[in-house]
């Protein structure tokens, strides 16, 4: 029986300057340390009767399925806030692969060794950060957060060498695709208008067909892709994620989260809050995501000017309203979501500071961002006396009068509040605690987790450890991985 892949690769056969040929460096000794069935069985793909050694085979690169076409894409990036020309240094594209339902997904090794783009790199992966990117972005899928999902880690056999030596790993990504804000900057410094009008007429067939006989699609690109960042930052402030390296090279044109390095969520509401270890200034810190869209936006523009009028001026004229635009979008979709974190139907002008001045008051006491909003949804993870404070309960007086208007019910208002409010997220130690497991060959809590993480939004008995925030006064940091 065959596996069921399903190739039909164009990104393969766009010209040169877009990617590099390249196979994946085969390893020594690989092993299977996951395979997700539940995308598997999305993508139309059945390993059933491989054996471990065979599927171990397949997510190495040793072996390589029938119509595979593997290629490094080269893409370039501004890396807090400086230009740098980049490309897939330690990841090769196989293909892409369509499910029965006609939908394309790109198939990616992550950690398979040098190309091109390596530069001083080794071009491999260590086993923590891969299954650390496995973790998070498939909790995210089932948070309902477009994102890049995880099929599969292997470990490689071989040692990489970071600080000390670490288990190499690869993790196969799967994506709509992997054209980045930075793929487009790439194209542009190379000041080639027909490689241009390639790149962007490929992005709107493959991902916004809907607008190919638009009269300008490049302006018509530019806004959509607005929309879709909007939306999908809007998603990451809803459950406290902190992406920690936006990037340009990691802003997908697709509105997909795309690169689990240094990423992690909240816990004690502060919008300051940063995780990543080089993130000295704040840049990428949870307040700051929005306007660091809204630049990573206008680095996009930048590279549409040549293609959206033949007057330089119009063409920046055109581009800086949609861009100006951003602020009010954002605020109205940001609001939104707001409201319906709190049950609130329909729209009044007070709403704006009912839910700042909850926002303040949890700041001020330190209060946990996912565990305030399960107390309001009478779930009530942690005993906290602050919920008895005087300032607390003059707000939740005008919060119960505001729920009363537009027909509302607290089987209505607890409804929606359920639907966007998560019960669990992956907290941050519990990712380390199952992450040292790992690497001490103790998968299984990995899986125990992943399970709960599946089903965020529902109550699940027995997993009160899993939505506890740590009691360590140690400031957490993440890393790159790289």
């Amino acid at each position: 029986m065959t596996i069921g892949w399903c190739f039909d690769n164009t990104y393969s056969k766009l010209p040169d300057p877009f990617k590099e040929e390249i196979g994946p460096i085969p390893v020594k000794n690989p092993e299977l340390i996951i395979l997700n069935k539940n995308l598997s069985k999305d993508l139309n793909l059945d390993f059933s009767n491989l054996d471990n050694k065979k599927i171990s085979e397949l997510f190495s690169g040793n072996t390589l399925p029938e119509g595979s076409s593997s290629i490094a894409q080269a893409y370039a990036g501004h890396q807090f806030g400086h230009f740098t020309m980049l490309g897939d240094g330690r990841a090769v594209l196989i293909g892409e692969h369509l499910s029965k339902k006609k939908e394309r997904y790109d198939i990616q090794f992550k950690g398979s060794g040098k190309t091109a783009f390596s530069r001083n790199g080794d071009g491999r992966a260590a086993l923590g950060p891969m299954l650390r990117e496995y973790i998070i972005s498939e909790a995210m899928h089932s948070l309902g957060i477009p994102t890049t999902r995880s099929l599969a880690v292997v470990k490689t056999g071989e040692d990489v060498i970071r600080e000390t030596a670490l288990h190499g790993a690869i993790l196969t990504r799967v994506a709509l695709s992997h054209i980045r804000v930075g793929t487009f900057q790439y194209i542009a410094a190379r000041e080639k208008k027909d490689e241009l009008e390639i790149l962007l007429n490929y992005v709107i067939k493959r991902h916004y067909p809907n607008i190919e006989k638009s009269k300008n699609k490049a302006l018509d690109l530019l806004e959509v892709v607005m929309e879709k960042q909007i939306d999908l930052v809007v998603d990451w402030m809803r459950v406290g994620f902190i992406h920690g390296v936006m990037n340009t090279d990691n802003m997908s044109v697709s509105g997909e989260t795309i690169d689990y390095g240094p990423c992690a969520f909240m816990d004690a509401y502060d919008p300051k809050t940063v995780f990543s270890s080089i993130d000295h200034m704040g840049r990428y810190a949870y307040c700051n995501q929005p306007v660091i869209t809204k630049w990573n936006l206008s680095r996009f523009a930048e590279c549409l000017i040549p293609l959206i009028d033949k007057d330089q001026n119009k063409s920046i004229e055109q581009a800086t309203e949609i861009i100006n635009s951003f602020e009010k979008k954002y605020e109205e979709k940001w609001l939104n979501m707001m409201r319906n974190k709190l049950g609130l139907f329909g729209i009044e002008d007070k709403d704006k500071f009912l839910i700042l001045d909850l926002l303040t008051w949890m700041h001020q006491k330190k209060l946990d961002y996912t565990n305030t909003f399960c107390h309001l949804m009478n779930s009530e993870i942690e005993k906290n006396e602050n919920f008895k404070d005087h300032d607390f309960q003059n707000w939740k007086k005008r919060w119960q009068e505001r729920l009363k208007t537009n027909n509302n019910s607290p089987e209505k208002y607890i409804e929606l509040m359920r639907s966007v409010n998560p019960m669990v997220i992956p907290r941050n130690y519990k990712v380390e605690d199952v992450l040292n497991e790992a690497n001490n060959n103790n998968i299984e809590p990995l899986k125990r987790f992943l399970e709960i993480l599946n089903n965020p939004y529902s109550e699940q008995k027995n997993i009160k450890e899993f939505q506890l925030p740590s009691f360590s006064k140690e400031k957490y940091q993440t890393f790159c991985g790289t």
